[in-house]
């Protein structure tokens, strides 16, 4: 039986392979550093699996939830925006409750955009947003994210067709991979930009609660007119540890947030209630735990960028995510690289090249590992006598 022709032009999932390819040096015996992840490696906090295991223990949790999420999980969204970063948001009409911000980021441009349309994406970008692409049969510009912009798209570098003919655009600060942050001005840009040309605006803020040296990243709803426009997407996934518990929200544009209800009305039934009642819980509660965990990742990039420096890798720190965005040595491309560390030094990494034509030249390295092994890494790589 052959697949749809939706699903042979899917791209193919570049984390699969490379999962792939790091599991098959496990397999032979080797103690592999995996540096290529982007999965959490802490436990989500204790209290967070007490709400859940008093809910599941509910026979009311154990219906179908409303269609568009529980009321809780809806106005627990709302008061985290209001309390991190000051922003007022409507439960009830500004508030989409998604299975992971992964779905909602790929299921949008089927909500908002018909074949043919285009869409403006970040080169290098997270991958995934290529599947949007492919199953909503719509077309896509880049934007290239460049050093000597601060990993930040120029506006003004895109020529006026490609400006005209955007119909929705994807930002994501802090950066994956890159580790940037944007700034209260490049938004304020976005915001004029969008509207001068009829764009929608998505902001992927999935590292939100991740920054460095004291600057707490910024919400794109913090810019005045910015729910005029767009949306911005918060997953559990990172700030709280709850990768495998699948479940962020959209906030912001009502009528974006309508089309993203109106199509998950006929895709789910929700998530499974207790999930998002320890959800709620997870916004509204003590979050301590939270700021432990953004300092267990400032300490591991402090640790990963001192020994890179140590062994001649000349490196930036990243200002947020648990990523680091590294330059490939002169005479190898990022494959390249990344083949000879997984294959001599055992320590896997993330080709740059697989998060788009911009990402050649870098490999990203993921904190996701305790600082020894971080500097373990480094010393493997060291021995290779590369730098």
């Amino acid at each position: 039986m052959e697949f749809s022709k939706k699903l042979q032009q899917l791209p193919p999932q570049f984390f699969a392979s490379l999962v792939q390819n790091v599991n098959a040096a496990i397999a032979e015996g080797r103690d592999v550093i995996n540096l290529g992840q982007g999965n959490p490696d802490q436990p989500t906090p204790a209290h967070i699996i007490e709400a859940l295991q008093q809910t599941a223990e509910n026979p009311l949790s154990h219906k179908y939830p409303p269609f568009r999420g529980i009321e809780e999980l809806r106005e627990a969204a709302a008061a985290f925006y209001l309390r991190e970063y000051g922003v007022t948001i409507d439960p009830k009409t500004e508030v989409a409750i998604v299975g992971g911000t992964k779905i909602g980021l790929v299921e949008l441009p089927l909500a908002l955009m018909n074949p043919g349309d285009y869409m403006l994406l970040p080169d290098p970008g997270y991958p995934d947003y290529l599947s949007g692409v492919a199953l909503a049969d719509v077309k896509f510009d880049t934007m290239p994210l460049l050093p000597e912009n601060q990993f930040l798209p120029d506006y003004n570098a895109l020529n006026d067709e490609i400006k005209e003919r955007a119909k929705l655009l994807y930002i994501n600060y802090p950066n994956n991979p890159t580790g940037a942050i944007a700034t209260y001005g490049f938004f304020e840009e976005t915001v004029a930009f969008a509207k001068q040309h009829n764009i929608a605006v998505a902001h992927d803020f999935a590292y939100g609660a991740i920054g460095f040296d004291g600057q707490k990243p910024i919400s794109f709803l913090q810019v005045d007119g910015a729910k005029d426009v767009g949306i911005e997407f918060y997953t559990l996934s990172k700030t709280f540890n709850m990768a495998g518990w699948r479940v962020g929200f959209a906030v912001g544009n009502a009528q974006m947030i309508e089309a993203i209800q109106l199509l998950q009305d006929h895709l789910f039934c929700s998530l499974f209630p207790a999930i998002q009642h320890a959800a709620a819980h997870a916004l509204t509660a003590e979050q301590s735990a939270v700021e432990q965990l953004r300092a267990t990742y400032e300490n591991r990039r402090n640790a990963l960028i001192d020994e890179a420096h140590k062994i001649g890798w000349q490196v930036e720190a990243p200002a947020g995510s648990f990523f680091a965005w590294l330059p490939v040595p002169e005479g190898y491309t990022s494959e390249q690289f990344t083949n000879l560390l997984l294959n001599k030094a055992n320590v896997a990494v993330a080709s740059g090249n697989g998060f788009g034509q911009f990402g050649e030249g870098y490999v990203r390295v993921g904190l996701l590992v305790n600082e020894e092994r971080l500097r373990e890494a480094m010393q493997r790589i060291a021995a290779l006598n590369i730098f």
